[in-house]
């Protein structure tokens, strides 16, 4: 059977990213690909691989935190002024590597979604345990379909629309406007949770992660007038918001210590809602080493992310006894070589150094400082259930139905946090509950979307100014990050793309 996955494998796995042939490529007719349900359950896997390969995820996880205005890197060089440093992390991106290989990563994923979107049969009222079988696969692949445009569009806004496989015909695609994006997402996502049973197995994702999906879009919609469809309201779509994530609530529970989640013991925790399963899929993941500062641990190391300090002090200031700052940063450590102490983030306000200006994301850190090999294998969570929660008492904040307080307060006991930033109207809540998803998910690869879904101007007020106007702002060792809407709300098409596809110009 594994010979078998990776024939199949090497003929689904193209990619929609276009390049220049000399000859007409050759596609193969699939169909019959896709009409046993272990040959099916292969196809699945290969979607799911897709999405764990290093462009598709460690590249990925790069960009988003490098555009969210709260990270900064020193690939390349530990100074502030680096090319990484002054285009996609100080927010001027132009071109950029790590942005492009994103595209193309999760492209590539939605290929196989369109082989298997076209090819598997569905059953309307399935009765036999093999009907539910196809069934849920083929929702799945309507589910990182969803998952993987709501992701191009949040950052590029206009992109191409692949819905079927290409052929000799048919081998560029314009871009779709990000309004009718959205619609197709919410299309995809709702056949996705009408689809999904969870009967192909533990470690793959159920029909509620489609339906937080569409809560997650339904929010977005609710705030961007531009991206609604005619005749719905604000008021509708956080409604719908609420009828989406309500119906994963109670499903997952909170796992008791906050820090335990970024550990390959507690891998498919109750809180887990949607979790890539790197130890089956990929093996050899960088994420680890991406994250892990010198000499952390034996293997290699690039600690190319840090957190700009002025997150983790504003951190500090609300919940001073947070566990989940302990969880969260990095900003001492001994050697594993040979047990010296290393500060990363100074305890003063004066800091000099880039390495000792930020701390680390100790989320992602290989936990095993005795590890000497430079890969890893810890799955990497995509959605949890604390992020559900926050969803809720921000969806219900806006509705005022009485029940925001009581979804936000799950998310404080676990970490014995007091309810003092809540205790105000609905303004001061908003503007807290905003904060909370950056104590509870930062760097977990939503941030970027947050900081920008309520607007320019909100993006401008909480982080962008907030950072370039920090007393302690050196620009010696700290992006200035740019105020240009322009620049800030969007990336550039990457220019391979520009380059190979004759129906888009920029």
């Amino acid at each position: 059977m594994k010979n078998f996955k990776i024939i199949l494998l090497t003929f689904i796995g193209f990619t929609l990213y276009t390049c220049d042939l000399d000859e007409d490529p050759i596609f193969l007719d699939a169909e019959a690909t896709y009409a046993d349900l272990e040959v099916a359950r292969a196809a699945l896997d290969g979607i799911y691989q897709s999405l764990s390969t290093y462009y598709a995820m460690e590249q990925r996880i790069f960009a988003v935190n490098g555009f969210s205005g709260l990270f900064v890197t020193k690939k390349n060089g530990n100074n502030a002024n680096n090319v990484n440093n002054i285009n996609l992390f100080s927010l001027k991106p132009t071109y950029d590597r790590d942005a492009q290989n994103m595209w193309a990563g999760i492209y590539n994923a939605i290929g196989r979604c369109n082989g298997a979107i076209t090819n598997i049969t569905t059953f309307d009222s399935p009765t036999e345990t093999t009907d539910l079988g196809f069934n849920d696969i083929a929702g799945q692949a309507y589910f990182v379909r969803a998952w993987s445009y709501l992701t191009l569009v949040r950052l590029w806004e206009d992109i191409p629309l692949w819905l079927e496989l290409p052929d000799n015909e048919n081998l560029n695609k314009p871009k779709t406007l990000a309004k009718d994006v959205y619609t197709q997402i919410i299309a995809d996502a709702q056949t996705a949770a009408n689809l999904m049973s969870g009967s192909t197995g533990a470690g793959y994702p159920r029909q509620y992660a489609a339906n937080m999906l569409l809560a997650k879009v339904y929010m977005t919609l609710a705030t961007n007038p531009s991206l609604r469809a005619d005749g719905v309201s604000e008021a509708q779509y956080w409604q719908m918001a609420y009828d989406e994530a309500i119906l994963v609530y109670g499903q997952y529970s909170l796992v008791a210590d906050y820090s335990s989640l970024f550990t390959d013991e507690f891998e498919n925790s109750t809180e887990s809602i949607f979790e890539l399963q790197l130890g089956q899929d990929a093996a050899n993941s960088q994420m680890g080493r991406n994250f892990t500062p010198f000499k952390y641990k034996l293997g290699q190391h690039f600690g190319w992310l840090q957190i700009h300090a002025d997150v983790l002090l504003d951190h500090m200031a609300t919940y001073p006894d947070d566990p989940r700052i302990e969880g969260t940063y990095l900003y001492s450590y001994n050697r594993a070589d040979n047990g010296v102490l290393i500060n990363l983030y100074p305890a003063i306000a004066d800091r000099n150094q880039f390495t000792k200006a930020h701390p680390f994301l100790f989320k992602f850190v290989e936990k095993d400082t005795q590890h000497s090999n430079q890969y890893g294998d810890q799955n990497l969570i995509i959605y949890r259930y604390a992020d559900l929660l926050i969803m809720l008492a921000e969806i219900s904040n806006e509705l005022q139905n009485g029940q925001q307080l009581d979804f936000i307060s799950e998310v404080l006991e676990r970490v014995g946090m007091p309810m003092v930033a809540y205790e105000g109207d609905q303004s001061s809540f908003r503007d807290a509950i905003m904060k909370e998803y950056r104590y509870e998910l930062i760097g977990e690869g939503e941030d970027a979307h947050n900081n920008r879904r309520r607007g320019f101007d909100y993006f401008l007020e909480n982080t962008i100014n907030k950072h370039n106007n920090n007393p302690i702002f050196s620009p010696n060792v700290d992006l200035l990050l740019s105020t240009d809407p322009s620049k800030v709300m969007k990336l550039p098409i990457p220019l391979t793309e520009i380059n190979t596809n004759e129906l888009i110009d920029d």
